[in-house]
């Protein structure tokens, strides 16, 4: 690795610790989705197809904003790319404040679309900083500490947004019914109402935090190979993104992987609704996705790289999501819910291993790789509708179906696929 710092035997412990709150405001972020999802849809008056929109206008934000992302990076750095990317964060917050005034579904879903443009920046910035600071065969540990950032906050979000916005939620649906429009009206507007504190105290956090990463020592990074700005794609060697077949085949697994945990952490909610379990138990249900994500993170802490590489990791992962979605479907009630939830288990390390796997080799290229592997953020946002569409005509038990085929591609990706097109394969039995 060639980084820009001059000692010899570098302590990566401030980055690590910067990069580590950037994954927390992550987690906390984009799990409240969780939440907004049956909070909006009672607020707004919506169907389950017109709610999972939330996960929709978030996610696809990823696709669209992260080449343009990686060309930021290429004229600001890592550094500067996150402060912009959470001052954008911070614009989109703020929009929440007119979209809650007027109890406009539109204006929410804007609102998500700048926050998720705004992490798209910071993802595209902090996923390659955190693989390239350090050993390649030990990139999915670093992910692991980064992940229980996410996740630890991850759980903490639904629980603290869910006291706030879907507070006596049940009876609040039940006295609905028995009133007249205008009263209807009135405590919808109240209850639209209650996001406009916690999310002005998340456009303050987020500046604060842009301007501590400002003055910030963070130091730039950069893999073997690389050019400090990368102009486009292709470049005078005649190679390109398209020359690493393992980079578009890891693409492909990101996308099928963040549709599962979208499944998991966000859907859950909605699911254990739909088979009739109170939303004031299952406003909770993402918070035990979470634990069981990093209990799967402590795992890959303890055992990544020594006991246990990157690949075995996610085979196992693989493996085990089969297994507890198909438990999923042949079970019923709470255990059904719970199979969901033990999801988090087997989804934990599953980005750690797809980042190192994919981008492993492309040197002056990882910026670029980054962004397409960013853009496979997107299917936290395409198969949640799948599901809902699924689920409206088969039943949203049986639509779960639709995560088997994206295990196996990912198993398909930890045994052959990270392999091909990879030049040194001394070098990729390592990972």
């Amino acid at each position: 690795m060639n980084q820009d710092l001059t000692n010899q035997k570098p302590n990566y412990t401030p980055q690590i610790v910067i990069i580590g709150i950037l994954f927390f405001i992550f987690g906390f972020v984009t799990w409240l989705n969780s939440t907004l999802i049956p909070y909006l849809q009672i607020a707004c008056q919506l169907q389950t197809s017109e709610a999972v929109l939330v996960t929709f206008a978030f996610y696809i934000s990823y696709a669209v904003m992260a080449f343009p992302s990686s060309w930021v990076l290429g004229k600001t750095g890592f550094k500067n790319g996150m402060v912009w990317g959470l001052v954008l964060m911070a614009i989109g917050a703020l929009i929440f404040i007119p979209a809650a005034e007027t109890r406009t579904y539109g204006l929410f879903l804007t609102g998500l679309f700048v926050i998720g443009t705004g992490l798209a920046l910071l993802q595209t910035a902090s996923n390659p900083y955190i693989t390239i600071l350090g050993p390649i065969e030990s990139a999915a540990k670093r992910f692991s500490i980064m992940g229980i950032c996410n996740k630890g906050a991850g759980a903490l979000a639904p629980l603290v947004m869910g006291a706030f916005l879907l507070k006596d939620s049940n009876a609040l649906i039940e006295r609905l019914k028995t009133m007249d429009v205008t009263q209807k009206a009135i405590a919808l507007d109240e209850l639209a109402s209650r996001v406009i504190v916690p999310y002005i105290i998340m456009a303050v956090i987020l500046i604060a935090l842009a301007v501590f990463i400002y003055f910030s020592v963070l130091p730039e990074v950069k893999a073997e190979g690389e050019t400090v700005v990368e102009k486009d794609t292709i470049h005078t060697d005649g190679k390109s993104i398209f020359s690493f077949p393992y980079l578009w085949l890891g693409f492909i697994a990101l996308f099928l992987y963040v549709g599962a945990e979208v499944m998991a952490g966000d859907i859950i909610q909605i699911y254990g609704k739909s088979i009739g379990i109170s939303l004031d138990i299952a406003k909770h249900f993402t918070s035990y996705t979470m634990i069981g994500m990093l209990i799967g993170y402590l795992i890959g802490i303890a055992t990544i790289p020594k006991r246990m590489s990157q690949t075995t990791a996610l085979k196992g992962s693989a493996i085990l999501g089969v297994l507890f979605t198909l438990l999923a479907i042949f079970t019923s009630g709470y255990t059904s819910v719970l199979f969901i939830a033990l999801l988090g288990l087997a989804n934990a390390l599953v980005w750690p291993a797809i980042w190192p796997l994919a981008l492993h080799g492309l040197g002056r290229f990882t910026k670029t790789g980054s962004a397409l592997l960013i853009i496979g953020i997107a299917g936290g946002g395409v198969l949640p509708k799948i599901w809902a569409a699924l689920g409206k005509n088969f039943g949203y038990q049986q639509a779960f179906w639709i995560l088997v085929p994206c295990y196996l591609f990912i198993l398909y990706f930890a045994t052959y696929g990270y392999k091909i097109g990879v030049k040194n394969r001394d070098e990729v039995k390592a990972i």
